[in-house]
């Protein structure tokens, strides 16, 4: 299938202090192959001025393909994420986050095995070295990599970093599946549910990783992290559909 255009989902919730700088990466990324983007933001009825900053970005920035939609009560980014992936009309998706933790110039990173025909899912792993990476939280760190090592037992994937944001998806192989998870469970329930199609190709690349601190604005907690792990037994070992 030719990749003729990428739909960028964006998750947004209080990010009105960020969104414009990561719309201004996103739009300056030139994709490979002259691949087209289509912008899809879905605003997680935010209590900031996340909406205003959207509607003025998109005045000011008719060139840029933005899709806006917005839930009227705060569901989660999970939920935010599944509304993306409704409306995504692109060969290919992924999702980035509305803050600056990860670079949209490693698009390209993440395409470059799609293009190849190797691939119909690629991971962007924050693990694999030879990339910038803020050094932060050592528990954090230890967290991420058990709930990898975890999930790997289930799905009998090798990934080095599950919980990453940058996923690059086939379109019509994430939306045939039924995803459940309105938080931050998106992430092992999606790892497991993809590893499930017969066939699928899934390959891992490294990125970058521009980290916050909670006082930046982080959003993710400890109690995140044991709904991770309930969601690993949960979709991995007893395969809830």
């Amino acid at each position: 299938m030719a990749l003729k255009k990428l739909s960028i989902i964006i998750p947004a919730y209080n990010e009105g202090r960020t969104i414009h700088l990561i719309l201004d990466k996103v739009k300056a990324v030139s994709l490979l192959n002259d691949i087209t983007k289509e912008v899809i933001i879905v605003n997680d009825c935010s209590t900031d001025n996340t909406e205003q900053a959207i509607e003025s970005y998109i005045s000011s920035n008719p060139e840029l393909n933005i899709q806006y939609f917005k839930h009227d009560i705060n569901k989660g980014k999970g939920a935010a994420i599944h509304t993306g992936i409704q409306k995504a009309t692109g060969e290919y998706l992924v999702v980035q986050d509305a803050d600056l933790e990860y670079d949209p110039e490693e698009y390209n990173d993440l395409l470059k095995p799609i293009i190849r025909g190797f691939a119909d899912v690629v991971f962007g792993s924050r693990f694999m070295g030879g990339n910038p990476h803020r050094v932060l939280f050592f528990w954090h760190t230890i967290g991420n990599k058990f709930l990898t090592t975890l999930s790997n037992m289930y799905s009998n994937l090798n990934l080095t970093d599950m919980e990453t944001c940058y996923k690059m998806f086939n379109t019509q192989m994430i939306q045939s599946l039924s995803l459940q998870e309105k938080r931050f469970g998106f992430e092992p329930e999606v790892t497991a549910k993809i590893s499930r199609i017969p066939n699928v190709r899934i390959y891992e690349v490294g990125i970058s990783y521009y980290g916050r601190t909670y006082a930046e604005g982080k959003k993710i907690g400890w109690k995140d992290g044991f709904r991770a792990i309930y969601c690993i037994l949960k979709y991995g070992l007893f395969k809830a559909k």
